[in-house]
């Protein structure tokens, strides 16, 4: 059992909770690693035993790229518990939230295989990811990355400051802070099973990959409407490229980039997770 330290500091006492219940229904090893590097370390030293990893979204995504880093995840079924802010991957997954199910679930429950998607650069992706990234909901603030500069919400600095300078400067002399241009829409192509779906002389408001079937994603691209609401454009298949300007996308949880260019695959079954019986 591998707690992360974020979820120690958090919530000691849902981690009490789930030692107590896995300590009262299996032998178990307790580890309480202080960072990212001691948690790697507890993850690879854990010989024949079942690795459990207590803690949220971020603790998940982290123990299977590991695991996938060094080319474990064919022979290993992971378990979590999971325990912070932001829980909604492990939600989709099948995963309990509550700490007494989802320890009971490590406990009794089975090994559902799940698709991988991996990146160019060894990345993983388990759920799903979004171009541009959208905002990391309040239940994760502070977990996960920062919203991009372009996002309205995530600076009231800049409305404040707009509100002033014009206040301040006489009126028919331009200001600089007011007239910055707004950030356009994305210019991206995006290549499906090596089919172009959408290319850069198209703008794209958002971008969208989720699992779909078993070893296939399904993608989603969402092009500027004129006028009229323009109808999104689907695909579905084992590569996904998308190149263009400098982008930034959300993967999972985490915000990642920026690149000119990335190509996801689909693993099928790639990976095994512990989920409830009859889930």
């Amino acid at each position: 059992m591998v707690v992360d330290p974020v979820a120690r500091r958090s919530d000691g006492e849902s981690v009490r909770i789930a030692k107590d219940v896995l300590g009262a229904g299996a032998g178990m090893k307790l580890c309480l690693p202080d960072g990212p590097e001691e948690f790697a370390r507890a993850l690879a030293r854990r010989g024949s035993r079942r690795p459990v990893v207590v803690g949220d979204d971020r603790t998940l995504i982290r123990a299977v790229a590991l695991l996938h880093r060094h080319r474990e995840l064919a022979g290993c079924v992971l378990s979590v518990v999971p325990v912070g802010g932001a829980l909604s991957l492990a939600r989709s997954l099948g995963v309990p939230t509550g700490t007494v199910a989802a320890a009971r679930a490590v406990l009794d429950g089975v090994e559902r295989r799940m698709d991988l998607m991996v990146d160019d650069s060894d990345g993983v992706v388990l759920g799903a990811l979004r171009i541009p990234p959208l905002p990391p909901s309040p239940a994760g603030a502070g977990q996960t990355a920062a919203p991009e500069p372009d996002d309205e919400p995530a600076r009231p600095w800049l409305r404040t400051c707009q509100s002033l300078v014009r206040t301040l400067v006489p009126a028919g002399r331009p200001s600089r802070l007011a007239a910055a241009p707004e950030p356009g829409p994305s210019r991206l192509r995006v290549e499906v099973d090596g089919e172009t779906l959408v290319d850069l002389d198209q703008p794209v408001e958002a971008v969208s990959v989720s699992p779909a079937a078993a070893g296939v994603a399904s993608v989603e691209v969402r092009p500027v409407s004129v006028g009229a609401e323009a109808s999104p454009l689907l695909a579905e298949g084992r590569t996904v490229t998308v190149s263009g300007a400098h982008f930034r996308y959300r993967a999972d949880s985490v915000v990642s980039g920026p690149v000119r260019t990335r190509t996801w695959v689909v693993r099928e079954a790639a990976w095994g997770l512990t989920v409830p019986a009859g889930r």
